[in-house]
């Protein structure tokens, strides 16, 4: 993808890396590194942050290809440049024992069908529904914030065995969630380890 990067981001990264070194990351675990630390201008991020370079391998190639993306917000579908999102929640409607957020998930996963990118900035039920559905995701970025839920959800999510991007605190939200998928969107498409 070809992008001006303009001369202040430049700078933030300069900085960035001259805080935190981030020299010894895979490729693309180092993408979505800086670029969830560099969105909330939080180093913490960088030990926080629990992801695998293979399976951010396998959904850059399938990201680059086409496959879908889903988000849980508007909010996380507008930090998400470049590429058209998936976001069924202005269609969901709550009801006893499903939020609004789940609802909304079901709604998405209908439409896409498995083989999807998710990206889960916001609600932590949006996070389990979608661990009960048959989804066969691509890739789970699940990093909704908040005190009730977030913390449990995103644990369940590692548990799961899914491929996915998570992190370990409350901490998360949506322009985190988005500044993940920007990292595998902006990478190149052709890195080292695709090679043979």
């Amino acid at each position: 993808m070809d992008r001006v990067i303009h001369p202040i981001e430049l700078e933030s990264y300069r900085r960035l890396r001259a805080r935190l070194d981030t020299s010894h990351f895979p490729p693309l675990t180092r993408a979505v590194v800086e670029r969830v630390v560099h969105s909330a201008a939080d180093l913490d991020y960088a030990s926080d942050l629990v992801l695998d370079e293979g399976e951010l391998a396998t959904a850059h190639r399938a990201l680059h290809a086409g496959a879908p993306v889903v988000v849980d917000v508007e909010m996380v579908a507008a930090g998400i440049t470049r590429r058209a999102t998936v976001c069924r929640l202005r269609d969901a409607r709550s009801g006893p024992g499903l939020t609004r957020s789940a609802h909304a998930i079901r709604l998405a996963f209908d439409e896409v069908g498995p083989g999807a990118l998710w990206v889960i900035g916001n609600a932590p039920t949006a996070l389990e529904e979608l661990l009960r559905l048959d989804a066969s995701p691509v890739l789970v970025i699940g990093l909704p914030v908040g005190f009730v839920g977030a913390v449990e959800s995103k644990a369940a999510l590692r548990e799961s065995g899914l491929p996915a991007v998570s992190n370990v605190s409350e901490k998360g939200g949506s322009a985190v969630a988005s500044a993940a998928l920007n990292a595998l969107l902006y990478h190149p498409v052709s890195h080292p380890e695709e090679k043979s």
